[in-house]
């Protein structure tokens, strides 16, 4: 990874799995990393922990609820750096039982994408105002199960688990790749990217399903797939630091099927590249979420 010093990174659900591994390998390359969490205490447990293992990390704990637009609305205003380098749309939840955000969207919809969309949004101006700023968005190997249902956007008529996690996780790819080409159409060096970690035994597996039989099923193969945590950070991390990797790139691991492995670019399923699909979600976000993006070029000498 290029070194990060003087750089500012905003990690959500920094405070376990991917997120925590993202944020502490960016902070031992010298970057000031926002552990941006639902819960501030285990947020600053988690900057404990990185504290503990390297020498004088630059880190700052911040609340965010994805679940809360006041909450997301909140963290951006607190939010001083005039600058953001980074932002890393982590955090996420999977698979449990139907409920609805304070705003009343399906929970997984709500924290996984909008709760995002609305975040990077707010975060825009200090993302354009820096020097090759990014956005990356974690995905899944689920997006392949995924449709939007522009009929049922929040799941009221029909939910099932699996299908609505699913629908969030194409979400976040189209998210990406629509972000990507406005970003371009508008002249700015904003460079959106995509990653997903594989199979990755974190706590994400255990906390959301319900059913005693899933959570069984996925700590058995937790155990016996997955990779570690560690591991499946490291396409995020590809994708927030490789130089030369250009915007609208996915990322997971190499290896077969994409479960495990060394990154590299690689291809989503061919119904995430629906560009009129790309188009009426974010319109449809725009409206769910009130937040509206306004590009304007990087001024130049910007850093």
């Amino acid at each position: 990874m290029p070194n990060q010093t003087g750089r500012v990174a905003v990690v959500t659900g920094a405070n376990s799995g991917i997120g925590f591994c993202a944020a502490r390998e960016l902070a031992r390359q010298g970057a000031h990393v926002v552990l941006a969490c639902r819960d501030p205490v285990k947020g600053e447990r988690a900057a404990a922990a990185i504290r503990a293992v390297l020498p004088a990390p630059s880190l700052q704990v911040e609340q965010l609820d994805l679940a809360s637009l006041d909450s997301v609305r909140a963290l951006a205003t607190r939010l001083r750096p005039p600058r953001i380098h980074l932002l890393i749309n982590n955090a996420g939840i999977m698979a449990p039982p139907r409920r609805v955000t304070a705003d009343g969207f399906e929970l997984q919809l709500g924290v996984n994408h909008l709760g995002h969309f609305a975040l990077t949004g707010l975060l825009l101006s200090r993302l354009l105002a820096a020097d090759e700023p990014r956005v990356v968005t974690v995905s899944s190997l689920v997006h392949r199960r995924g449709r939007i249902d522009f009929d049922d956007l929040q799941s009221e008529r029909h939910y099932e688990p699996w299908r609505a996690y699913g629908q969030s996780k194409l979400a976040n790819l189209m998210f990406c790749f629509e972000l990507q080409r406005r970003a371009r159409v508008a002249g700015t060096a904003l460079r959106s990217l995509a990653a997903h970690p594989g199979y990755a035994a974190t706590n994400l597996q255990l906390a959301g399903p319900s059913r005693w039989w899933e959570r069984l099923g996925m700590s058995v193969t937790n155990r016996l797939i997955a990779q570690s945590a560690d591991d499946g950070a490291l396409p995020v991390l590809y994708a927030a630091s490789a130089p030369s990797l250009p915007g609208g790139s996915f990322v997971g691991p190499g290896g077969p099927g994409q479960v495990r492995g060394h990154p590299r670019v690689v291809t989503a399923a061919a119904h995430a590249y629906d560009e009129d699909a790309w188009r009426r979600l974010w319109d449809a976000s725009e409206h769910l979420t009130g937040v509206r993006y306004e590009f304007a070029p990087r001024a130049r000498g910007a850093a």
